[in-house]
Parts: structure tokens; C-alpha cells; sequence
């Protein structure tokens, strides 16, 4: 007898094809080439200044702050840091940096002095660019409270200073040739930027990404999006994360596109004002702000009929909230993108012509010139699609390290290249991926793997929950539970845990019904939006009287 044959398993490995080559250029040089052909279309607008620039003159105030950068003595490779919130200086520098190899260092804007102290060291800043004050952060006073501390740091320039203006307009009218000069040193593989990611223990690590990494990133997110020269990018998320200064402002002067600001920070009525006045065509945001927008009392009163496409990303996207962007916000080409600093950021999106259920239950398929692949956590085997495991990429876009930390990008960055994200996620026959968890995010109770991700898209069917978390809390009995944080709908009667239960009894397994539930007002965030679970866990253990269960060994 002819033995059976077996066909192998399709293993959830894709790769994206592309017709459009990887661009060649530095920052600079892209930038160049743009103003060129769109001279004298809109590049950047600051809404709350009413302060707006075309590309022909937004290009000449980059090279006349990167001429007055020149006069400080810096050159190719040094560290300048930013600490600011999103204004149209952060974006001068970013280009201005880049024009000259300098390496941008970017300072989360809710840094306090034990971490600003830690970046500007472990990166050797030599000029630091802060805003005096922002909200409730006194960047001025922090500053000179760790100055003596950072050997390195040998010169401070405050916006809205007489430091800045001569360091943004002394050299107006400078030696260009010495611009020119020291942009013919430049590849495309220099590292150009510094971010650090927004751990919850320990030390941040400053991811080094190249022109060649956030460049391409942002051309490739711009052209999935469609960009062109007619799309304006509404963007409130912080220039400080890759989806401000990469998604959003390369991704724009990549395709001819503008730039708009809304506000140096966060507002959702501001935000949607600037959509309305700017007739922006695209609408960036994690799902916690597009929460807040669509939570507005009198959001029909906004004109948002200029909204064609947008990005939301930056944490898991409640199916729910997708539906009402694209319903309520007329968002009919929304994308969902999945990534992280380390990859400059993004990885994976959707397209616009993907079905309604690809675009609100999966981050989409790879994106051009990069790999993906889920392997199991344990073999470092590829799995077959379908098989949940631990999503990996490949490609132009992977970090070249961290900082001066080699052992920590050895752990990160294997030996063919590939990047561990330590999220869990699964690969559809199309190549779809949807995330189903962190790896150190999965709660196991009494045996169970338990996903917060698919608890948290339960609790959002509930017609009163706005938003949830899921946690786990330590437990005698099971060794872990599930607690939510559920932030409810403006009116509505606070959630109980029995209320709860009632409502997921035959609906969940009720294992993974949530034991504890905490109604709150916020979540503990990131500047980036991401939520802080370990925070939320350290608060709950002590609100719940969970210490001695914390406590407990098991095995």
C-alpha cells in the first residue's frame, strides 16, 4: 500500500511584497526632495499659535536652526535632547538634528528627575532643548535640580528664551556651504534617534533607530494610509513616541502632506476642533483619547466630514470603539497599526480595503519589505497558522540596539535578526495577526491561561462600561485572580462585582469572570497612552488587602 501523504502545516510566516522600493535617502535629504516639488503647500500648522508653514519655509527654518546648532560646537553623532510637549519647535529640531547627524534624543514629557537624570546620563547629552513649564511639570526647575549630576550636559536652551531665538535664527543667513558640508558625511544607516521605551520596572532603554529605520517606517505607514499631497494629519499624539514624530511627521513630509498640531497636549475638544478647522483628512490616536473624543457632550456638533482615514494604535483597540470611529467619525478607511519603538514602530497594518471584521478584530498583515512570524516562547519554533505564540519581526525597520546596552539587545535581538516583541498573538490563513497578550500579561489561575485582551473586549459589550482593564491580582486558593478597572459611561450606576457576574453568567467561563472590580475615574498611563498594569496591580494588591496572598509561595 501507498503510505498516506501528509501535507505540512502552512507555519504563520509572512513576508510583504512590494512593488515600491525601500527609499535610499537620510531625513534631510527627504525632506529636500519634497519641498521642492510641494514648495508652497502647508507643512506644518500649529493650531493653538494659528502659526503655519509651507514646505519652502518650514525647510528654511530647519536649516537655520541646524546652522545655529552648527555654532554650538556639536557635530556628527552627538546627543541633543528634546523635553517638551508637542510644539512646533520639537519638530524644527527633529529635522534639524537630522540634517546634521546629530542623534535626537527623545525625553518623555512625564519624566520627573530620577529618570530625566538617568536619560540625559546614559546617553551622553551634550545640549538639552526643554520647555520652561508644562501643566504641572516645572521642567526648568528639574533641569537645574540634576544639572551638577550630568557631567556631560554642557548647555541648556528653554524655549520662548533669547537662547532659543539666537539658536533658531543667528545663523540665518549663515555659511550654507558648512550645512552642506557636514550633510555630505551623512548615510542613511547613522543612528539618528534615541527613544526610550516606557518600561514598567526598572530603567527605560533607549532604542537606537537609524534614518533608514523611522524614514522608511514612515513612508511605508504613509503609503498603507494613502498619503498624498492633499491629506492633512491631524496629530495629538506626543511627538515624543515614534506614532507622533514617525506615523506623523514623516509619514507627512515623506508624501507632500501637512502636518497639523492640535494642542501641546492631549484635549479632546481641541482635537476635534482642529479636525473641523483644518479639514484634516486623517486623525491619529490611541484608543484611549478616540474614547475621549467620541465621549464629547456635543460631539455631533463638530464638522468632521473632511476624515477620510487615520490611525489607531498604541494599545489593544477595542473592537467597539473601531466601529464608532468609523460610524460616528466617517473614519471609513481607518487603520489599525501594530508595532513598538524597537521596530520604528510599526509592523503590521491594516489596509483600507480590508473587510469591516479584518479592520476591527486584527492589526492587519505585514507591512512592505518586513517579516513576521509566531513561534512558540519555549521551542523558538515557527508555529502553524492558526497556533497562538510569540509574535517576531525582521525587516529594515528593527532597532540597530539598545544604547550602549549590548547583553539587553542580545535578549531582544537574536541571531538572525529577528526581534522578540513578547506579545502574544495568532496568524490567520490570509496572514492576518491578531493579538491575543503579553506573554508576562497572561494571568493563570488554577491552571488556566487567561488572556486579559479577550476579558477586556467582553466587559466592552457591557452598554455601561466606557473602558476596562484586566488585571491579576495574587490569590491563596488559585495563585492568581482577575480584577477589572472599568471606567463607566457618564450617567450610568457604578458596576458591581455581582453586577458583573450576572451579566457575563452564561456568557463566559467562569474562570474568567473577574473576582474584583475597581470603578475608576482613569487609568494609570504612559505618556504614549499605554496603560501601566503594574502600577494598576501594585494599587489593587494594596486596596484589596492582598499583600499576604502576594505573599504566598507557589509552585
Amino acid at each position: 500500500m501507498t503510505p498516506e501523504r501528509v501535507t505540512p502545516a502552512v507555519p504563520s510566516y509572512a513576508s510583504g511584497s512590494s512593488e515600491q522600493p525601500l527609499l535610499g535617502d537620510t531625513i534631510g535629504d527627504n525632506l529636500d526632495r519634497t519641498a521642492a516639488v510641494f514648495g508652497d503647500r502647508d507643512a506644518m500648522v500649529e493650531v493653538s499659535t494659528g502659526r503655519r508653514w509651507s514646505y519652502r519655509e518650514f525647510v528654511a527654518d530647519v536649516d537655520a536652526l541646524a546652522l545655529g546648532l552648527l555654532d554650538t560646537g556639536l557635530t556628527k553623532g552627538d546627543r541633543v535632547g528634546i523635553w517638551a510637549p508637542n510644539r512646533s519647535e520639537w519638530t524644527l529640531v527633529q529635522y534639524a538634528t537630522a540634517k546634521l547627524g546629530l542623534i535626537l534624543v527623545n525625553i518623555n514629557p512625564a519624566y520627573r528627575t530620577h529618570e530625566l537624570e538617568y536619560v540625559l546620563n546614559q546617553a551622553g547629552v551634550r545640549l538639552l532643548v526643554a520647555a520652561t513649564a508644562f501643566k504641572t511639570s516645572d521642567y526648568a526647575g528639574m533641569i537645574t535640580e540634576v544639572r551638577p549630576r550630568c557631567q556631560e550636559l554642557e548647555q541648556v536652551v528653554l524655549l520662548d528664551s533669547p537662547e532659543w531665538d539666537a539658536l533658531a535664527t543667528g545663523s540665518a543667513s549663515g555659511d550654507r556651504a558648512r550645512l552642506a558640508e557636514a550633510r555630505a558625511s551623512l548615510s542613511p544607516d547613522d543612528p539618528i534617534n534615541i527613544q526610550y521605551t516606557s518600561g514598567t520596572t526598572g530603567f527605560p532603554k533607549g532604542a537606537t533607530l537609524s534614518h533608514h529605520n523611522i524614514l522608511n517606517n514612515g513612508y511605508f505607514v504613509g503609503e498603507t494610509c494613502g498619503y498624498t499631497e492633499q491629506d492633512r494629519i491631524c496629530i495629538p499624539v506626543p511627538f515624543y513616541h515614534c506614532f507622533g514624530m514617525v506615523m506623523g511627521n514623516l509619514a507627512a513630509t515623506s508624501h507632500g502632506s501637512a502636518m497639523i498640531i492640535p494642542a501641546p497636549g492631549f484635549d479632546p475638544e481641541l482635537t476635534l476642533a482642529a479636525v473641523a478647522e483644518e479639514l484634516c483628512t486623517s486623525l491619529y490616536g490611541v484608543p484611549t483619547m478616540f474614547i475621549a473624543e467620541l465621549a464629547v457632550s456635543d460631539f455631533e456638533s463638530y464638522d468632521l466630514s473632511s476624515l477620510r482615514t487615520g490611525i489607531m494604535a498604541g494599545s489593544p483597540c477595542p473592537v467597539e470603539v473601531m466601529k464608532q470611529v468609523i460610524n460616528r467619525m466617517g473614519m471609513t478607511e481607518v487603520g489599525i497599526c501594530y508595532g513598538m519603538t524597537e521596530t520604528s514602530p510599526v509592523s503590521t497594518q491594516t489596509r483600507a480595503d480590508d473587510s469591516l471584521e479584518r479592520r476591527v478584530a486584527t492589526v492587519g498583515r505585514v507591512l512592505p519589505h518586513l517579516e513576521s512570524k509566531i513561534i512558540d516562547p519555549d521551542t523558538g519554533l515557527t508555529v502553524p497558522r492558526g497556533v497562538p505564540g510569540e509574535l517576531c519581526t525582521r525587516g529594515y525597520s528593527v532597532m540597530l540596539g539598545y544604547w550602549e546596552e549590548p547583553e539587553k539587545t542580545a535578549e531582544a535581538i537574536d541571531a538572525a535578526r529577528w526581534m522578540h516583541t513578547g506579545d502574544l498573538g495568532v496568524m490567520d490563513d490570509e496572514g492576518y495577526i491578531n493579538i491575543t497578550g503579553r506573554i508576562k500579561d497572561m494571568v493563570i489561575r488554577g491552571g488556566e491561561n487567561i488572556y486579559p485582551r479577550e476579558i477586556e473586549e467582553f466587559l466592552y459589550t457591557h452598554p455601561d462600561v466606557l473602558d476596562a482593564q484586566v488585571i491579576g491580582v495574587p490569590d491563596v486558593k488559585y495563585g492568581e485572580e482577575l480584577c477589572a478597572w472599568i471606567r463607566m459611561r457618564p450617567g450610568a450606576e457604578p458596576l458591581t462585582a455581582e453586577a458583573l457576574r450576572a451579566f457575563a453568567d452564561g456568557r463566559l467561563a467562569r474562570y474568567k469572570i473577574p473576582r474584583y472590580v475597581r470603578i475608576v475615574e482613569e487609568f494609570p498611563m504612559t505618556v504614549t497612552g499605554k496603560v501601566r498594569k503594574v502600577e494598576m496591580r501594585a494599587r489593587s494588591v494594596e486596596l484589596l488587602g492582598l499583600t499576604a496572598a502576594e505573599q504566598t509561595r507557589h509552585a
